[in-house]
């Protein structure tokens, strides 16, 4: 259980809905910028997604926020790595801070509806 007052993925009906996820490996920040967080807070979402039987895919929408907005290029092509051909809805901001002291987090709605009792 986590010490935060938060649950990191929570199902609100057909939803999936993802807290903001940063680089962390092994409970630190990964080493080496905007690239390898936002690769590294991309997996850790994908995860999250499977322990709830969805996938990247399935994600609607997603807000990326980023202490320097000049990152957008190295983001948004590490962004598309992630998810293929699929492109959800993203909004991307710029912000003061992150916790733990991270360049790169990333939010996300996805939809995966219940299978149908049968």
């Amino acid at each position: 259980m986590s010490p935060l007052p938060y649950t990191p993925v929570v199902r609100a009906g057909p939803w999936l809905i993802v807290s903001g996820q940063v680089g962390l490996r092994g409970g630190a920040l990964v080493p080496g910028g905007v690239r390898a967080e936002a690769e590294q807070a991309l997996t850790n979402l994908a995860a999250l997604l499977a322990g709830n039987g969805a996938a990247m895919g399935d994600v609607v929408k997603t807000t990326v926020f980023m202490t320097d907005i000049a990152d957008f290029a190295d983001m948004n092509e590490v962004y598309a790595s992630a998810f293929g051909n699929h492109f959800p809805a993203r909004s991307a901001v710029a912000v003061a801070a992150l916790p733990m002291g991270a360049c790169f987090e990333v939010e996300a709605w996805a939809y995966r509806p219940e299978p149908l009792a049968g």
